[in-house]
């Protein structure tokens, strides 16, 4: 046999063998499954139910649950005696963690009283369908408030806005939105407000009235109005100059006649008839004694 057939076919051989364990090991590496590694886990307080805003958490509304430490929000509890009669104050899912910022201290109050933050206030106020912005202020939400009313001394009806950005933390006595967004119809709406704008949403109240006015919550600005009077509303047309007068015409005076003091009217004359011969005359004598004469026929 040739020897340089058996050296080539040799090679050959080993070639193939080669190829064959590389192949084998990819193969064998690829279909081998991964060591499992092991996950830390830590027991932490969930939600048994959704929990709304101003519930107070009782043994059956939390369970104690293990989940891996890597996916655990900071702020958690441990215990559920941790969170017994304490208040919601931010809703809560079903099987969300309860953490320290969803809660109230233990002893807060109940229903409204605990959501609001220290040094604010919350102030009610009585609104209707065109008031309340047809229904459409919910819980959440930001309005402005505007006022209107006549100002002390001034004759005129003015409307200003008196506040802006105002949180609503209630609509009647829902604290919380409609789960499908629906309009909640209120005669009440409570807000959110410090104790300065406490002051100016009272009075407003009482002495005029409120309109609230919805707006965008990711909308932060202030804007500064100068409010609007009544006037301002109705296109009144100045009317055309009026023409020149002429000067005007004195009539003339009246003349008053003046009462001079009476004169004493002088006694009747006296008559004298004379006869001279076939003559026959009368003779006036007068108050002065001064005689006039005259022929008679």
């Amino acid at each position: 046999m040739d020897r340089r057939f058996l050296t080539v076919a040799g090679l050959s051989l080993l070639f193939a063998l080669v190829v064959a364990g590389v192949f084998y090991q990819t193969v064998a590496g690829a279909s081998r499954a991964p060591k499992p590694q092991k996950i830390e886990t830590r027991e932490v307080v969930v939600a048994v139910r959704a929990l709304p805003v101003g519930v107070t958490i009782k043994p059956d509304d939390v369970k104690v649950a293990r989940l891996p430490a890597a996916q655990i929000p900071p702020g958690t509890f441990s215990r559920p005696e941790e969170v017994y009669e304490r208040p919601v104050i931010s809703s809560i899912l079903p099987d969300e963690p309860i953490r320290e910022g969803r809660v109230a201290a233990r002893g807060a109050g109940l229903g409204l009283a605990p959501v609001i933050p220290p040094g604010m206030r919350a102030v009610a106020v009585r609104v209707n369908e065109v008031v309340g912005v047809a229904g459409f202020v919910l819980p959440g939400m930001r309005v402005d408030v505007l006022v209107t009313g006549k100002p002390p001394h001034h004759p005129d009806t003015m409307t200003t806005t008196i506040l802006q950005n105002i949180l609503v933390l209630s609509a009647g006595q829902k604290i919380e939105p409609d789960a499908r967004g629906q309009a909640i119809n209120s005669p009440v709406v409570t807000l959110l407000v410090t104790p300065e704008q406490a002051e100016i949403l009272t009075l407003a109240g009482n002495e005029g009235k409120i309109q609230l006015v919805l707006r965008n919550a990711g909308d932060q600005s202030v804007e500064k109005t100068p409010g609007r009077m009544l006037a301002e509303l109705y296109p009144v047309r100045k009317p055309p100059p009026e023409p020149a007068a002429a000067a005007p015409v004195r009539a003339p005076r009246a003349e008053v006649k003046v009462d001079s003091p009476a004169v004493p009217k002088p006694p009747p004359a006296e008559e004298v008839v004379v006869y001279r011969g076939s003559q026959r005359s009368v003779e006036v004598v007068s108050s002065a004694r001064q005689p006039v004469s005259g022929s008679l026929p």
